[in-house]
């Protein structure tokens, strides 16, 4: 459009001098004067008494035969700069017949110049997705910078959104709504409705509405923000995870829980597109999204669910190409709104994706201590994950597949445990998973199903999730869990598989159903009896519950069963079982 309004205001221009030219010779004429091109072809004498029959001199005749000629011209040169929109110098329109009285162009409106836009400049419009400006042909006349991730479609991809429109959008703000809400049939029936060891569900034959999410991103003149709420189990279960509000004042969870996102930056125009921002953001340890609209699967396994989910810090997107991206991070620590020592952690992310059909993901951390009142013990980190989609017919009933696998590696050191085995430094604590899932797209991307699942392999438990007994949090937990403990070198392996049907009539919704099994092998997951004491929670996780209900005040299970008035029927348990399946059913919204 810029392009068609452009030429047709260079056709006014011409054709303007062309008049004033025309009537210039004329004056000149009468005076007995040449103009510059008499040499090539002798001026036409005016004739008063011989016109055409479109009443028109000889003179004005030949300047309107010109001005066709040159919209012919002009015609053509649009006509090959449709053709040629994507290269950075289009070749020059044929040169007309010798015969034909073609004006030449002159050099500065020649179409291999650059053109200038009016009000162009180098800025982006710095949105959450956008890194790099768009407008770069338009001011130099070289080839444009290609936005990163942006020359193919990505909506594949485990983790990744697969909306493709935005209904309102503006130069300042892109908004983003989400809606989560799901139903959950544990096969154990707990009868509190208490489920444990999933950072995506947590209470069983109810319908419970995990998030509800408003907010977006802001941009403009390369200032950035983003801003996401929290509503629904998300608030209460994601904080609950994160020890470090215990380390000093401040009620940092209540401060942030409902808050998914929140930061700002600033974009730089350099390479393919430099982000700095500072705040809350995302973390995609563990590949699959915290949102779970962008997920191929509602549960993921361990290698996902068990490792963070956000950050708190500084981070900065560095992008040498428009198919890599260097991002460092200088954060808190592993998910947590604050330090829980005094160590910050240090990580980053690489990736890549050299063809539309590849992507590869590097995720790394270490030097932070992330284990609450236990100085001097450090935790390193690596996740890695590469995803492949090895059939694309959009014709087909069977439309697409694609697979993703991510391994995981880390382990803790210093302050009696250790990374190799029972060294001198202490037990082995450790962490090693992998997690595998197959996705199949039908009929357009109407339906979908994956088939997948992982393992892990966790001595030392720092990684396992805090079953909710009487209201255990990550915070009591370090000072003492009594039924599910977290010492240096106590074993946890577990497994789980999963299968999931959607249906997606839209881009915007999807309806999912989906079947899990997960096996551990220690007793882990909630049994029928349930994991609350009776009564309800008594404030104490840290210590034994009586068969009452009350607390024992005791860490230790001999002194609590004194306390409870002696033997072992004086002391609740939970009921905890090494299996668990359940069928969850979801509506997941993202505008």
């Amino acid at each position: 459009m810029r392009i068609f309004f452009g030429r047709n205001a260079l056709l006014r221009l011409a054709t303007l001098c062309l008049l004033s030219h025309g009537a210039y010779r004329a004056s000149e004429s009468s005076d007995g004067l040449k103009d510059a091109d008499s040499a090539a072809k002798p001026a036409p004498k005016a004739d008063t008494s011989s016109k055409p029959a479109s009443g028109l001199t000889e003179r004005e005749q030949w300047m309107l035969d010109r001005i066709e000629l040159l919209e012919k011209r002009v015609a053509e040169l649009e006509t090959k700069g449709a053709n040629t929109a994507t290269t950075s110098s289009p070749a020059a329109a044929p040169a007309p017949p010798a015969s034909s009285p073609t004006p030449a162009i002159p050099n500065s409106l020649s179409p291999s110049s650059p053109r200038v836009e009016p009000g162009a400049t180098s800025s982006v419009n710095p949105k959450q997705d956008r890194t790099a400006s768009t407008s770069t042909a338009a001011t130099t006349g070289k080839p444009a910078i290609v936005e990163p991730f942006s020359d193919a479609d990505w909506t594949w991809l485990n983790g990744n959104a697969r909306t493709k429109e935005i209904f309102w959008d503006t130069k300042f703000f892109t908004p983003e709504i989400r809606a989560d809400t799901h139903y959950v049939l544990d096969f154990n029936h707990p009868t509190d409705h208490s489920m444990g060891g999933s950072s995506e569900l947590f209470r069983s034959s109810e319908v419970q509405l995990e998030q509800l999410g408003v907010g977006g991103d802001f941009h403009y003149d390369n200032v950035r923000a983003r801003v996401m709420t929290q509503v629904g189990m998300y608030s209460a279960t994601t904080p609950r995870n994160d020890p470090s509000p215990a380390h000093g004042q401040w009620d940092t969870p209540t401060a942030y829980r409902y808050i998914s996102e929140a930061y700002g930056g600033y974009h730089f125009n350099v390479l393919h597109g430099v982000n700095v921002d500072a705040g809350i953001f995302l973390s995609y340890i563990g590949l699959f999204s915290y949102y779970n609209f962008d997920n191929w699967a509602y549960q993921p396994s361990y290698v996902s669910s068990n490792t963070p989910w956000f950050f708190n810090g500084v981070r900065v997107q560095i992008f040498p190409t428009a198919h890599l991206k260097i991002e460092p991070w200088f954060i808190n620590g592993w998910q947590s709104y604050a330090s829980a020592n005094h160590k910050p952690g240090l990580g980053g992310q690489i990736k890549w994706t050299p063809k539309p059909w590849i992507n590869i993901i590097s995720n790394n951390y270490g030097l932070g201590e992330d284990d609450l009142f236990i100085k001097g013990r450090s935790r390193i980190h690596t996740d890695d994950s590469i995803e492949i989609k090895y059939y694309d017919r959009p014709e087909k009933t069977l439309d697409k597949m694609a697979f993703s696998l991510t391994g995981d590696l880390g382990c803790e050191y210093g302050s009696g445990v250790s990374c190799y085995g029972n060294r001198k430094g202490g037990p082995k604590q450790s962490f090693v998973g992998y997690m595998i899932y197959n996705r199949f797209w039908f009929h357009r991307d109407l339906f979908g199903l994956t088939v997948g699942g992982g393992q892990i392999n966790n001595p030392g438990r720092y990684l396992v999730l805090i079953p909710p007994i009487n209201g255990e949090g990550a915070i009591s937990a370090a000072t003492n869990s009594p039924y599910f403990t977290g010492n240096p070198g106590d074993p946890f392996k577990a497994w789980d598989s999963s299968i999931t049907f959607d249906y997606m009539p839209k881009q915007y919704i999807t309806f999912r159903w989906e079947y899990d099994y997960r096996h551990a092998s220690v007793p882990y997951w909630t049994g029928r009896g349930g994991i609350t004491p009776p009564g309800g929670n008594n404030g104490s996780p840290q210590f034994y519950t009586c068969s009452s209900g009350a607390s024992s005040g005791q860490t230790s299970l001999g002194p609590a069963e004194a306390a409870c008035g002696g033997g072992i029927n004086s002391i609740w348990f939970p009921d905890l079982r090494k299996n668990q399946s359940f069928i969850d059913m979801s509506i997941l919204v993202k505008f």
